[in-house]
This record gives structure tokens, sequence and C-alpha cells, in this order.
């Protein structure tokens, strides 16, 4: 199975619904995507970004990280450690 047909049987969620599913509020999701330290998986044909389960447990690091460094250091933790 190739990357795009995984990406088409796995589920997706909007911008809100990830939101409730990682306890945080959209304007933190779109915090995240500005800094690049989450993407989303696709997009609808309306442009709506799209996020698959994985972008729980990142937003989970990410918040757990912020206690300790600025997102900007976390961003340069990730690109230094490829996550």
């Amino acid at each position: 199975m190739s990357d795009s047909e995984a990406v088409k049987h796995m589920p997706l969620y909007r911008i809100g619904d990830m939101a409730d599913r990682a306890g945080v509020s959209r304007q933190v999701i779109s915090t995240y995507c500005m800094y690049a330290l989450l993407a989303e998986t696709a997009r609808t044909p309306g442009g709506q970004r799209l996020f698959d389960e994985s972008a729980v447990r990142r937003i989970r690091l990410i918040q757990d990280l912020n206690r300790r460094y600025t997102l900007r250091e976390i961003r340069e933790i990730f690109i230094r450690d490829r996550l």
C-alpha cells in the first residue's frame, strides 16, 4: 500500500475535532502549525486542514516540551532530532 493509499484508509480529523481529541484549542493547533511543529496530513477540497491520530501524540509531546522550552526552541529540537 502506498503512502497516499494509507492516508485514504486512516481516519482524518478537522482542526476542531483534533482540538477536542487533544484537549487544546483550535488556536493552539494553528500556532503549532505556524511554528512548523505540526503538519496537516491532508486538506479537504475546500482547503480545511485534516490531521491523523498521530497529531494527538505530537500535540501532547509539544505541550510537555513547552513546559521547559519555547516553541522556537522546540522547533530547533525537532529539526535537530528529525522529529
